[in-house]
């Protein structure tokens, strides 16, 4: 019987700045344009009562140590709750009832995060 041992020593150092010269390959410009085909695809998704929901849908992109985040959020607030999230998943009525919800969100953003994904991966590549 054969036993095998690691040892490693050191630091992640060289992965650490491997990792950083990815991240500034990546343009962080065109989360601007992903940012708007995502409000687009949403504001189209959103289901329509009086329409307020759909277009009320934005988006932010955050900047914090090497990590860019977009964030896509909707402003529609009725009685202290988001329309867009009672849509997506579910609320009571008034009455005792249930409108069950609609995975609208997901399926709306899917296509821009995997192209976002792709391009993303075309810049680290070359």
């Amino acid at each position: 019987m054969s036993v095998v041992t690691f040892h490693a020593r050191g630091d992640f150092k060289k992965l650490n700045g491997f990792f950083e010269r990815v991240l500034e390959k990546v343009d962080y410009g065109k989360l601007n344009y992903y940012g708007e085909l995502g409000v687009q695809a949403l504001q189209d998704a959103t289901p329509i009562d009086t329409g307020l929901a759909s277009r009320s849908w934005y988006y932010t992109i955050e900047h914090e140590k090497g990590v860019a985040k977009l964030i896509f959020s909707n402003s529609d607030i009725e009685g202290g709750c988001n329309v867009a999230i009672l849509l997506q998943y579910g609320h009571a009525t008034k009455n005792g009832g249930w409108v069950e919800g609609i995975d609208y969100i997901n399926p709306a953003l899917r296509p821009i995060f995997d192209e976002l994904a792709k391009d993303a991966w075309k810049e680290v590549i070359g």
